[in-house]
């Protein structure tokens, strides 16, 4: 609470200067004002918390990310209470050697998030209410990822890790060893391996359930993984038959399927879900995983919801700034 409470007065005593200055609190709760995402994350004390407000940052590939940080936004989504909506990344973020235990929360991320190097792993990264273009971890030994609530736009790549992939919205995904892959909806199959189109590839080890895989896309399963109640388009790999909606149109299915997008409802309709044998009602984005999907999910960062100043001081010469700011 207390890191929180300085970010608030952070954000109001910097509001004059500029809708887009980036507050950065450190372990000892000192807080330091940064005018590019650049200087903040170059700058940063290791397991600072980067605060962005709704906005624009540009970040570019010479700040790579080499110590513990949260980077946390206000949302992805434009549509949120905060006056000055969505928080946008534009570049990609890259997690180096020396940023385990980093998060990103609340983001939306113009390219893609980019964790460890050949050379070197990264562990326990987590990611929470985010959008972004792909994750790509590019080492082996990256265990501990944690991915929830969030929309991946492209193909990802997950290195051969242990991650836990839940209540997401994703185009498709490789690379997955020792890892959970639940409750998700994936929207398109990329890879093509013994002439089928696949949703995920090269997954071992690994309990796959619940999910909604769309568009024909299979899943390839390697050993020792548990494949159970996910409903396919076609029939699926694994070491358990999936549950299938043969002949079943994508929008009986669901209130709204619009690809990875904000603009989908991935509710299943009532009358379908109670129509099958069993019950589907638990599987997909909302269901049995007790952190359920929310599709106006917010990052726990207070926000602004009405600002105004005046447009000059009065006759005391003070400046009047009225300020609302709303926790979640």
């Amino acid at each position: 609470m207390k890191r929180i409470l300085s970010i608030v007065v952070a954000l109001v005593a910097t509001i004059t200067v500029g809708a887009q200055n980036i507050a950065v609190v450190s372990p000892s709760n000192t807080t330091k004002i940064y005018q590019t995402l650049d200087e903040a994350i170059i700058n940063a004390e290791k397991g600072s918390i980067i605060y962005l407000p709704g906005g624009g940052f540009a970040v570019t590939d010479n700040a790579k990310i080499d110590k513990q940080l949260t980077i946390m936004g206000v949302s992805h989504r434009g549509d949120t209470d905060n006056v000055d909506g969505a928080t946008v990344i534009s570049g990609n973020l890259n997690f180096i050697k020396g940023s385990s235990h980093s998060a990103v929360i609340g983001v939306y991320v113009s390219g893609n998030i980019n964790v460890a190097t050949k050379e070197d792993s990264v562990a326990n990264f987590t990611m929470r209410y985010c959008n972004v273009n792909s994750i790509q971890v590019n080492n082996g030994r990256s265990s501990g990822m944690v991915i929830n609530q969030c929309y991946l736009r492209n193909s990802s790549s997950f290195g051969g890790n242990n991650v836990h992939l839940e209540n997401s919205i994703l185009h498709s995904a490789r690379n997955i060893n020792g890892g959970v892959v639940k409750n998700n909806v994936i929207t398109s199959n990329h890879y093509i391996e013994f002439a089928k189109s696949l949703a995920l590839r090269d997954v071992s080890s690994s309990i796959i359930s619940y999910n909604y895989i769309l568009n024909g896309g299979d899943i390839h399963s390697g050993s020792a993984c548990t494949v159970i109640s996910n409903c396919c388009g076609t029939k699926s790999w694994g070491d358990k038959p999936a549950i299938l909606p043969d002949g079943t149109k994508i929008e009986t299915i669901f209130v709204a399927s619009k690809g990875v997008t904000i603009a989908s409802d991935y509710h299943l309709t009532e009358t379908w879900a109670k129509s099958k044998e069993p019950d589907l009602t638990g599987i997909g984005l909302y269901g049995f995983s007790g952190t359920d999907f929310d599709d106006k999910a917010l990052a726990p960062i207070p926000r602004i919801v009405s600002k105004r100043v005046a447009e000059s001081t009065d006759g005391s010469g003070k400046l009047e700034i009225s300020v609302t700011v709303k926790s979640k």
